[in-house]
């Protein structure tokens, strides 16, 4: 059946396969190979095993040909039946409409494959069957990679369930950048069985410092970022965390709903040869894999339908709610994405005040504005500490998207790997609580439907997040409220010995290792009283100072009774001096004018 099914095929195919093998010749030039059959040279995959001979375990000599020829030939055997199968249910058919599509897929087959073209022609099935010395070669490749895969992970996992200790020590068998990436996996794995696989002349703190150091030799943080990445997350975490920050996050654009719809943004992109899919949990967000245009010069961009911005900043204009005709504040504006989502979300409306204190910025924030369409905005340049003093209690709304050392956005800034120390983070955090301060005692308490400050960063530390959210509830009439989002991580409610207000749950981080966005932090806040509460040290003083007083008064009190306990008795002493009071002249009456008042009442 499989001779007759490829002899038929033959005497169908036959006349056009002489045109398009005369085509196909002058286009494609196979290499010529000396010996098909023949073995691997050295050059080619001896030599992606080479400098392996340290790790005896997993020398490519373990494994037998014959083994690995087993695998290729079974594999072809499988493949052999897939296409038996295909011809016998070819034979069955005649030539129809219906399948003339399959008669195409065999001849654009054929335009590929010179070889399986003249064997089919001469009316050899074994000789069609043959597989090139290139693609032998990769099967050959491919088992035997797959092969040392499994036999290490086997091992691994073998080692780890019989409680096999861990030689930390042992610096001789890592030679690469790959041996220490294993080396981190073993760590791990202690790490997490860490009651049946630990070593017990060696302590958990020994682990995680072996541990540290391979990491800084792999991604290349410095000592305090490290330290403070691990304790943020587990270990497992943590590496999951490193390598997310190794690819770059995915490219992101929000559409302008003051000028088009979504769906028509997203079909005239891709009828522009771009690749994208709408964002699940966004309304106007568009992802984008790739583009045969340059994404940031489209006439639609520059005709401001859309704005490129990342998936994560338009978590705290969500979180923030605006609407229409309501009195809105930007903290810090620049470069303006956010401020144009809030006008679009108004459909411009009320006023949106855009603030950045850097004067260079605002050129860009004034261009994003201009571009598209935002009518309702005044930008301004202030800092951001001073405005409450000029407008106090004077916006319903307010967006703080604060300063921060960027340590969620490490993908985009690598530099950040090795320029941030702690003394950044603690000068930074310090300058949030001011802002946030400001923007508290610039927002109105008594708005109809606002009330409302949303704080938002771009790092992942504690200092800088849940620690500024709890300093302020301690200094401000206000309290944490549901950002409304319907995904991501709940905030810290105690970090090693800090304790924080247990509605800090309420808060929600978003990492890259699990949401796939920019490292990002968005917490929701509410106030109720536009008066300051006095802080604690001024009650302690005022309470201080009331104490004091009174001590006084009875001082005083006891020194009058002491003296007229020790003075003359009374009946004997002199009365006291009368203290004569100033008498004041009574005025006299005018009597004329007594007289003409009296004459008048009468008359």
């Amino acid at each position: 059946n499989k001779k007759r099914s490829r002899s038929s095929s033959n005497i169908v195919d036959k006349p056009a396969k002489k045109q398009k093998t005369t085509l196909k010749s002058d286009l494609f030039e196979e290499p010529d190979f000396a010996d098909e059959t023949g073995t691997i040279e050295e050059g080619n995959l001896d030599s992606f095993f080479d400098g392996d001979d340290s790790d005896s375990d997993l020398v490519p000599d373990e494994f037998d040909e014959a083994e690995l020829q087993e695998v290729v030939d079974q594999e072809i055997d499988d493949e052999d039946d897939e296409d038996d199968e295909d011809v016998k249910k070819s034979s069955m058919k005649t030539f129809s409409d219906e399948n003339a599509s399959w008669l195409k897929v065999k001849e654009t087959k054929e335009l590929f494959s010179d070889d399986e073209s003249d064997d089919m022609s001469e009316g050899d099935d074994d000789d069609s069957e043959e597989e090139t010395a290139i693609e032998r070669r990769a099967r050959i490749q491919d088992a035997k990679i797959r092969k040392l895969q499994e036999s290490a992970a086997a091992e691994l996992k073998t080692n780890i369930e019989e409680g096999e200790s861990l030689d930390l020590e042992g610096e001789e068998d890592i030679q690469d950048l790959q041996d220490v990436q294993r080396r981190i996996q073993e760590i791990i794995g202690v790490l997490n069985n860490f009651a049946d696989s630990r070593d017990p002349n060696i302590s958990r703190k020994d682990y995680l410092e072996k541990l540290k150091d391979h990491l800084e030799t792999v991604y290349g943080y410095n000592e305090y970022l490290t330290e403070l990445f691990l304790r943020l997350f587990s270990p497992a975490e943590a590496v999951e965390f490193f390598e997310a920050n190794e690819v770059p996050r995915p490219v992101t654009l929000r559409t302008n709903t003051l000028k088009t719809r979504r769906r028509d943004l997203a079909q005239a992109l891709i009828n522009r040869g771009v690749n994208l899919d709408p964002i699940k949990w966004s309304k106007v967000g568009l992802q984008v894999y790739d583009s045969q245009v340059p994404i940031g010069a489209t006439p639609e961009y520059l005709a401001g339908q859309y704005m490129l911005q990342g998936a994560s900043s338009f978590l705290p204009v969500m979180a923030l709610g605006p609407v229409e005709k309501e009195r809105v504040l930007d903290m810090c504006a620049a470069p303006g994405g956010k401020t144009t989502y809030i006008a679009a979300l108004m459909n411009n409306t009320g006023v949106v005040f855009a603030n950045d204190s850097n004067k260079a910025r605002t050129k860009s924030l004034i261009g994003n504005i201009h571009r598209l369409g935002v009518k309702n905005s005044v930008v301004t340049n202030y800092d951001g500490r001073k405005y409450s003093q000029l407008m106090k209690c004077g916006f319903d709304r307010i967006l703080l998207d604060a300063p921060c050392t960027g340590l969620g956005v490490i993908s985009r800034d690598p530099s950040v790997k090795v320029s941030k120390v702690e003394e950044d983070i603690v000068k930074t955090s310090q300058l949030q609580k001011e802002l946030l301060l400001s923007a508290i005692d610039s927002c109105n308490a008594k708005s109809l439907q606002g009330g409302i400050i949303v704080y938002s960063t771009c790092s992942v530390t504690v200092e800088e997040n849940e620690a500024v959210i709890d300093y302020v509830l301690h200094r401000r009439n206000v309290k944490l409220v549901d950002t409304g989002l319907s995904f991501g991580t709940p905030g810290f409610t105690k970090y090693r010995n800090k304790r924080f207000h247990q509605s800090l749950k309420l808060v929600r981080r978003f990492y890259p290792h699990t949401h796939n966005t920019d490292g990002f932090f968005v917490a929701k806040l509410q106030k109720f009283s536009n008066e300051i509460p006095k802080k604690k040290s001024e009650l302690v003083e005022e309470e201080e100072e009331e104490e004091e007083e009174e001590e006084n008064e009875e001082e005083l009190s006891e020194n009058d009774d002491s003296d007229e306990e020790a003075s003359v008795p009374s009946c004997l002493a002199p009365p006291p001096e009368r203290v004569e009071r100033p008498t004041i002249p009574k005025k006299r009456k005018n009597p004329k004018k007594q007289k003409q008042y009296v004459s008048k009442r009468y008359n």
